[in-house]
């Protein structure tokens, strides 16, 4: 069969490849002066996204030629088949159009490539849809593609008649030898490889959309113990064990991988509700009294002096989940996808079942729709009552977008679930989770001095919306004998030049109660997985812990620490440094002080391991379980 049978091979590799290239250099367009590209970062990102583009193409190439081998060339002369010719070619200009146009719309939202947070995307179709519809001009959008596909396909026209006839080339051949590039795709390339700069922003423009998403798909859950270094699980569980170790704690056996511990107080508890508002995004950098200028956060700023401030707190991750993960189960985060999304993640030891065991009702209030995420499912699978939006009446929503109801209306439902837990005359502990500081950035009207649709009017509105709320919860009986946690789930990027930019991940924490928490600053270094046991310390509670975070008033004085990590990159923050660990790849150390000695990188990168490897085997092995494993099964596993 002769090779003109494929020609349109030729023509769907060129539009694919000359389209891969646009988008590179739409990307780069993107990046800006900022990204701290050179000419080098540059070369390399364009010479290897070229290897990239061909090898996602041989993926796409090989369906297609099954299907034009299948169909008879007889075919090809009838009309009918034509007009299918040139609305397939259509469809494909289309669609590649629009590939080049949403991976411009994800890095100006994530300044990189499709990754595990495109995969989630595609997952939760109708809050993601929803929410591009409501942020973007789709009609337009769409529009100017079928525009700019009618204008290729005619000019592209005449290239169809003048594309190579290889007679020589059959389809015995052209089909296995498709099949073998792929197998050598498969094996040869992985997306990982496009990591050959220090400048992050080269590699992801070294990426290709299409072969990132499908690695991002493919490595969504990664095996620590397969993919990371290690050390031996004894050596690990005794070095997390010696930074866990506490004037105040006392470890109820000797082997090493049992982190359970007795923690005593002196004293009486405290019972007090606590109220952990979580919001959406609020980096540290928009607050003024981290010295944003533009005056979005008088209220946080006004509660910051009046009540306790972290000044030097970290996310663990850059989703809402990681968040989540970190401040109710305190556990470093795990390589792959987080614990809330995971299979088996029912009845764990959590912040909440800590206020169960003390009598308190536990509950989880979201304002968006809580199967996003599997957060309904995680919180009611680890004893939690779980409300949402589904929960509110029409007449009490204000304004809402796909992602959720205004915080307000969120803040309203809390004050109702209150004041009966309060009629009850039982303590409660509610985890809140806002969602108006979230693209398309929609809120109701008359509150704040700038115009909805930007970030800073987002932020300004859900600093009003807290101020009315603590204002309006002041009137209330239980109020007075509640503390008020406000701290963010991530930051609103976390991209940079770096792999794991550590002003990224820079959150800020305020612990509010008028007569309990004295106005201060708390200026150590800590990490959102040490919220749930400072909060448990500052109430004086006695219990048996299985947290891998650390009350940071109770810590003995001494190296300082967070977590900070991507899906798969893991990262060790002290004082000195920050240490990577990345998958089949040695640990790297990135000094952040330079007066530091640095003959100690192996010393921190030891740490990191045991830190890592400890949680990823606490979860795989069921010792973050609520109903804790004995010392004699722990020391069987």
């Amino acid at each position: 069969m002769p090779f003109s049978r494929y020609r349109f091979l030729w023509w769907f590799s060129c539009h694919y490849l000359l389209l891969m290239l646009v988008s590179r250099l739409g990307l780069l367009w993107l990046a800006g002066n900022s990204a701290g590209l050179d000419l080098l970062d540059v070369l390399t990102s364009f010479s290897l996204g070229s290897l990239f583009d061909l090898g996602s193409l041989v993926y796409l190439l090989l369906p297609i030629a099954i299907w034009l081998t299948l169909i008879p060339l007889a075919w090809r002369q009838h009309r009918i088949w034509r007009g299918a010719g040139i609305a397939f070619s259509w469809s494909c200009l289309f669609l590649l159009l629009t590939l080049v146009a949403s991976e411009w719309v994800f890095w100006g939202e994530f300044s990189s490539r499709f990754n595990f947070i495109a995969v989630d995307y595609l997952v939760y179709t109708h809050e993601v849809l929803g929410n591009i519809r409501q942020s973007y001009p789709l009609g337009l959008w769409f529009g100017l593609c079928a525009l700019l596909a009618t204008l290729l396909q005619l000019a592209s026209a005449a290239l169809m008649r003048r594309l190579p006839t290889w007679r020589a080339l059959r389809r015995r051949e052209l089909l296995p030898g498709l099949a073998l590039l792929m197998v050598l795709v498969s094996i040869g390339l992985n997306a990982e490889d496009r990591n050959q700069r220090t400048n992050q922003y080269a590699n992801e423009l070294a990426g290709n959309g299409l072969f990132c998403l499908f690695g991002a798909f493919r490595h969504n859950e990664l095996d620590y113990q397969r993919f990371y270094p290690t050390l031996p699980l004894a050596e690990a569980g005794r070095l997390v064990r010696a930074s866990l170790q506490t004037p105040d704690s006392q470890f109820v056996s000797a082997q090493p991988q049992d982190l359970r511990r007795q923690i005593r107080h002196a004293g009486a508890e405290k019972r007090m509700n606590v109220v952990l508002i979580t919001v959406e995004s609020l980096s540290a950098n928009y607050l003024g009294v981290f010295g944003n200028p533009h005056h979005l956060t008088p209220n946080l700023d006004r509660l910051a002096a009046q009540g306790m401030l972290f000044t030097r707190l970290y996310a663990t991750g850059n989703r809402t989940v990681r968040g989540l993960e970190a401040l109710s189960l305190a556990v470093p985060p795990t390589p792959g996808q987080s614990i809330v999304r995971r299979p088996n993640n029912e009845g764990l030891f959590t912040l909440g079942s800590v206020f169960r065991s003390k009598g308190y009702d536990s509950l989880f209030l979201y304002g968006g729709y809580g199967t996003f995420d599997n957060m309904n499912a995680y919180f009611a699978g680890n004893g939690y009552e779980v409300e949402d939006r589904t929960s509110l009446q029409r007449d009490q929503i204000s304004a809402e977008t796909i992602w959720g109801v205004a915080d307000e209306d969120l803040f309203g439902m809390a004050l109702r679930q209150f004041d009966q837990q309060a009629q009850l005359a039982k303590p409660f502990f509610a985890h809140l989770m806002t969602t108006s500081n979230h693209r398309p950035y929609h809120f109701p009207d008359g509150r704040i001095d700038l115009p909805q649709g930007s970030r800073n009017a987002a932020i300004k509105y859900t600093d009003w919306a807290i101020g009315e709320f603590l204002r309006q919860a002041q009137q209330h009986s239980w109020a007075a004998n509640t503390l008020f946690v406000i701290v963010a789930d991530h930051c609103a990027s976390s991209a940079g030049k770096t792999e794991i930019p550590v002003e990224g991940y820079h959150i800020p924490m305020i612990i509010w109660s008028p007569g309990h928490i004295p106005p201060q600053q708390v200026d150590r270094l800590a990490s959102q997985i040490d919220v749930a046991p400072t909060l448990l310390g500052l109430l004086n509670f006695n219990y048996r812990s299985q947290f891998f975070g650390q009350d940071v008033f109770a810590t003995p004085k001494g190296p300082q620490r967070a977590f900070i990590a991507t899906y798969q990159g893991l990262g060790y923050l002290t004082e000195q440094q920050l240490t990577i660990l990345n998958p089949r790849q040695k640990p790297q150390t990135r000094w952040l002080d330079p007066t530091a000695s640095q003959e100690d990188a192996s010393a921190y990168q030891r740490q990191a391991i045991a830190w890592y490897e400890s949680a990823s085997h606490a979860f795989r092995s069921g010792a973050m379980q609520e109903a804790a494993l004995d010392a004699e099964t722990l020391a069987r596993r």
